[in-house]
């Protein structure tokens, strides 16, 4: 199963490709991870992104796409994945399908988390991530056993600098003009699936399970 979700920031991608991954048995691909890798691994794209880090400059989306063909390319990919965090614009989901074609392989659904504004707004400023697992919680509806630790490796919880009232509705402005036209380019690929993601994570991953049946 090669699977592709997206969706405003906020929406939850990142609780529901914790279920998801156990549940189809793939590896969750974020874009963070890949730079981590490649960077690691020292990659002849990774070291060129690095420098571009480095200096405190965005990767070229070239350099991103070139990336995300070395990762989609290795070995555990290739009965399936769930792609999370990229592409963020229209020329990287082209760029994407490209990609695909090139290592054969078929995009079955790209999965679009649709959530309200206004519920982004309570789920970012309460939302708070392990600092050695990545793994999230929600201090309103997914919170952690003991207050400020990782269920799972016992690790510190943080807020993100960019969770705060002041830096979402920037973020919001980006999402809308940069990332929502890709929703566009699915849904004429025929490959789209909407989510209601206004529910409770448990939820919105039954609903994705099911649809994409």
């Amino acid at each position: 199963m090669h699977l592709l979700i997206m969706g405003a920031p906020g929406c939850g991608k990142g609780t529901c490709a914790v279920e998801l991954k156990s549940f189809y048995g793939i590896p969750h691909i974020s874009t963070g991870e890949i730079f981590r890798k490649a960077i690691s691994e020292k990659t002849k794209t990774g070291l060129i992104a690095q420098r571009y880090i480095d200096q405190g400059f965005l990767v070229p989306d070239e350099v991103t796409n070139e990336i995300v063909k070395e990762r989609l390319s290795e070995d555990d990919c290739q009965k399936g994945f769930l792609l999370d965090g990229f592409p963020r614009n229209l020329a990287q989901a082209k760029a994407l399908t490209k990609i695909l074609e090139d290592l054969d392989i078929k995009l079955d659904a790209a999965i679009n988390l649709d959530v309200k504004d206004e519920i982004i707004e309570k789920r970012i400023v309460n939302r708070r991530i392990c600092e050695n697992c990545g793994r999230g919680y929600n201090l309103i509806y997914l919170k952690p056993k003991q207050e400020g630790i990782c269920d799972v490796c016992g690790a510190k919880l943080y807020q993100r600098k960019d969770d705060t009232l002041e830096t979402i509705d920037k973020r919001l402005v980006v999402y809308n003009t940069q990332t929502k036209p890709i929703i566009t380019y699915y849904k004429e690929l025929g490959i789209l699936i909407n989510i209601n993601a206004n529910q409770e994570p448990h939820k919105v991953v039954e609903e994705i399970i099911n649809k994409v049946k």
